[in-house]
């Protein structure tokens, strides 16, 4: 299992996350300069590394390749790469970053745990099936900390500052039912809300707004790109075939924003809460959006299911309760205007997925086996896509929208001593 062209299982040691350094040529669509380090390209599902530690199962027995390959195949995101790098290239950005740990093994897309059998696609958790039944507990815990940890470290160092947060991926060309699915989908909303018009209760906590759930980026630069698409000869849907699962990383980044925002918010109001210990873990457990840490989980359980506080621990958790209720009241006491600012800022960090039909960006066979590459095809839909992306920073974003009418009197609490772009919070978070 090698990767001499490109399809192959890579049986070797290498990063989980990589940024891919572009010879970057700029062109007509070329991103204007302020705007450059404010731009990020992610690929999380393009990946085709499984170190050896996790091609031996329980029993230190390899893992025959014929176990795997199949799974390998279905579940990668085969072209988002190659789009991923053309789109750097001609916005004339560094370049993008890549998780290079295969899905089949490990899906950053997902809340870390494991899958014991093949669920629905919206419901499954990091360490996917067949791995979840063929590896050891130790494994998989090594799995979640080399790898998941890895990976989400340098995640929420990139996107700190950014503006514009685009997931690529490839999907496959038909729905179970056999109908033909549109060249290219645009996703920006959570299945919980689609559904029920919340977020989901217990996977985030209950101070984030149900309503942020509609839409993780700004409208008019996913319809921009959609129109651009559409002019272009590409169609394109939104939302469809599928939705954002809460797990995934353009949903849990749109939290992590939200809460670091009201952190901003609510320190510029009490400066005093910065350094105390009680407010500093309360934030780290609202920002804890991967859930990974064991004395958040200890928290969260303590506040909303009423468990007791761990044994000699008891006034260390009263105190952050007391504070998780002044954060709380804050919250409710500006509400609806903090919301809406948030909801509607030019500031506000948009994090949109791009599916591309993987049949437009690799020649498949009969039994929709990868056979080559389709660069020129890749190259053509990252330009449209540039293209878009420029039209918004360039032209869109000037326009100021009419919500602003309604909270923009300067007696409002949005001008006590409050910087209007909210990335000049502080930067602790």
């Amino acid at each position: 299992m090698d990767d001499a062209n490109g399809r192959d299982i890579i049986a070797e040691e290498r990063p989980p996350l990589e940024f891919v350094e572009v010879a970057a040529e700029g062109g007509p669509y070329t991103c204007p300069e302020e705007y450059r380090a404010r731009v990020m390209i992610n690929v999380i599902h393009d990946g085709a590394v499984i170190p050896p530690e996790f091609l031996v199962d329980t029993q230190g027995v390899p893992i025959p390749g014929s176990a795997i390959y199949d799974a390998y195949v279905r579940e990668r995101d085969w072209g988002a790469s190659d789009v991923a790098e053309q789109l750097a290239i001609a916005l004339g950005i560094d370049g993008y970053y890549k998780v290079n740990t295969a899905r089949v093994l490990m899906d950053f897309g997902r809340f870390p745990g494991m899958s014991r059998q093949q669920p629905e696609h919206l419901q499954r958790f990091a360490i996917n099936y067949p791995f979840s039944t063929l590896l050891s507990y130790d494994q998989k815990r090594r799995l979640l900390e080399r790898h998941y940890d890895c990976i989400a470290e340098g995640m929420d160092q990139a996107v700190q500052g950014k503006l514009i947060n685009l997931a690529l991926h490839s999907y496959d060309r038909l729905n179970e039912s056999g109908t033909e699915r549109p060249q290219i989908s645009l996703v920006t909303r959570t299945v919980g809300y689609q559904l029920d018009s919340r977020m989901p209760v217990g996977v985030f906590d209950y101070l984030y707004p149900d309503v942020l759930g509609e839409f993780t980026c700004n409208r008019v630069l996913r319809d921009r790109i959609s129109l651009t698409m559409e002019k272009a000869g590409l169609p394109v849907a939104h939302n469809y075939p599928y939705l954002l699962p809460e797990g995934s990383l353009e949903v849990r980044a749109q939290v992590w924003f939200f809460f670091s925002f009201l952190r901003g918010r609510f320190e510029i109001r009490f400066p005093g809460t910065r350094k105390d210990p009680a407010f500093q873990k309360v934030w780290t457990m609202l920002l804890d959006t991967n859930l990974r840490s064991s004395e958040s989980e200890i928290l969260r359980s303590y506040l909303h299911m009423f468990r007791r506080a761990p044994q000699g621990r008891e006034a260390e958790f009263r105190q952050a309760q007391l504070a998780y209720e002044r954060v709380a009241d804050y919250l409710q006491s500006i509400g609806k205007d903090v919301v809406d600012e948030y909801r509607h800022a030019q500031s506000r960090p948009s994090s949109l997925g791009l599916e591309v039909r993987k049949d437009l960006l690799w020649e498949l066979d009969e039994r929709e086996q990868p056979v080559r590459r389709r660069s020129e095809m890749a190259g053509h839909i990252a330009r449209v896509i540039a293209r878009a992306i420029c039209v918004f920073l360039t032209e869109d974003r000037e326009a100021k929208p009419a919500f602003e009418e309604g909270i923009g009197k300067r007696d409002s609490w949005y001008y006590r001593g409050v910087p209007r772009d909210w990335a000049e919070r502080p930067q602790s978070l």
